[in-house]
């Protein structure tokens, strides 16, 4: 539960500097369509937005939550403790691209963009360019750091050209995996496999070694991939999928790269954008559906949905709902008010608790 003392204390330092902290803007109220409990973190009056839906947003133990805030003049990364909703400021910096913001594996530090540069920070707020883009190129969508923490993975692109980087944590040396003639974005590197899936040109997913071999595109259903996330043991591919005919329900697939094999999992109530508890057992969705603006559950095993809140967004592709570690809350984002705000909410009685060290079968 959170402590909502609402007592107005004075920020550890100005506004638009880093250690600013803020009190508790939270709410509590209850959702119209189902009277479930829904937590607003922070207000509507000012823009905060989670990272990219791949990106690690959240302390391995549930305690803190980093995000992107636009109130104290720019967008900077914020840090929101998920028991007091208290706020602070990590940066100050200029052309923050809120999108690459994610934890290292360890929660010692957190990885971001800021401009041609990439940054390594820690939590005492040591800080230090990793990594420039070189001078002709420019950096594509999408930052990731892997599983195994030793590595950042960013596409750039020149006209006629992008290239797959690695740039090590350590040293920030940065080496080339694979360059093609046509574009690239979302990296996202395949857990305890030395591979990384991107998007291409064509919006197909592609899975290339890290060595720069064995370049393919994956034979996925036919429609438009919306979003697509890698099961805990790496396994497995988890995506969204708009089928091609518009008069048919979008479909949450998983699809089995080193055999080819590719099932569904369910349909779904038109999913804008959905996410996997971490043992990938139930799913949680925000649904595109005008009439039913929903964030929604839906339980593997039988692909059955439940209505947990509104989210009234007026982009439900941005919703963006993600599972606490534990899967024990669900945190998401709506415009629904006016800016960018974060919700949140307690699944417990809904979804089974999970550990961090758990690896699906």
């Amino acid at each position: 539960m959170f402590l909502f003392t609402g007592l107005a204390t004075a920020a550890a330092a100005a506004e638009g500097h880093k250690l600013a902290t803020f009190p508790s803007d939270a709410k509590r109220y209850p959702d119209p369509a189902t009277e479930i409990d829904v937590y607003r973190l922070t207000s509507p009056s000012y823009s905060s937005n989670l990272p990219e839906y791949y990106s690690r947003a959240i302390a391995n133990n549930g305690s803190y939550l980093l995000f992107t805030c636009d109130r104290t003049g720019s967008p900077q990364v914020f840090r929101i403790d998920l028991k007091s909703a208290e706020t602070r400021q990590l940066t100050d910096v200029e052309e923050l691209d809120g999108a690459t913001v994610t934890l290292t594996p360890d929660n010692r530090a957190f990885c971001y963009c800021a401009g041609r540069s990439l940054w390594l920070a820690t939590f005492g707020l040591k800080e230090r360019e990793l990594y420039r883009v070189p001078d002709g190129w420019d950096r594509a969508h999408g930052v990731t750091v892997g599983p195994d923490g030793t590595h950042a993975t960013l596409i750039e692109a020149q006209t006629g050209a992008s290239r797959l980087r690695m740039v090590s944590l350590v040293t920030g040396a940065a080496r080339t995996v694979l360059e093609s003639p046509v574009g690239m974005t979302d990296p996202l590197p395949r857990p305890y496999r030395a591979q990384v899936l991107y998007r291409g040109a064509d919006r197909g997913l592609w899975l290339v070694n890290q060595d720069g071999q064995q370049n393919r595109q994956l034979k996925l259903a036919m429609g438009q991939i919306a979003a697509a996330l890698w099961a805990s043991d790496g396994r497995t591919l988890l995506y969204l999928v708009f089928p091609e005919d518009h008069t048919q329900l979008h479909a949450i697939r998983e699809h089995t790269p080193d055999t080819g094999t590719d099932k569904l999992i369910a349909k779904t109530s038109q999913f804008a954008s959905f996410s996997a508890n971490r043992d990938t057992s139930v799913f949680a969705g925000a649904s595109e559906n005008k009439a039913s603006p929903n964030v929604l559950l839906l339980l593997r095993v039988t692909g059955n949905e439940r209505t947990l809140c509104e989210h009234k967004a007026t982009q439900p592709s941005a919703v963006c709902p993600i599972f606490s570690p534990d899967s024990q809350r669900l945190y998401f984002q709506s415009d629904r008010e006016g800016k960018s705000a974060l919700y949140s909410m307690h699944i417990e009685k809904l979804v089974e608790k999970t550990t961090a060290d758990v690896v699906t079968k």
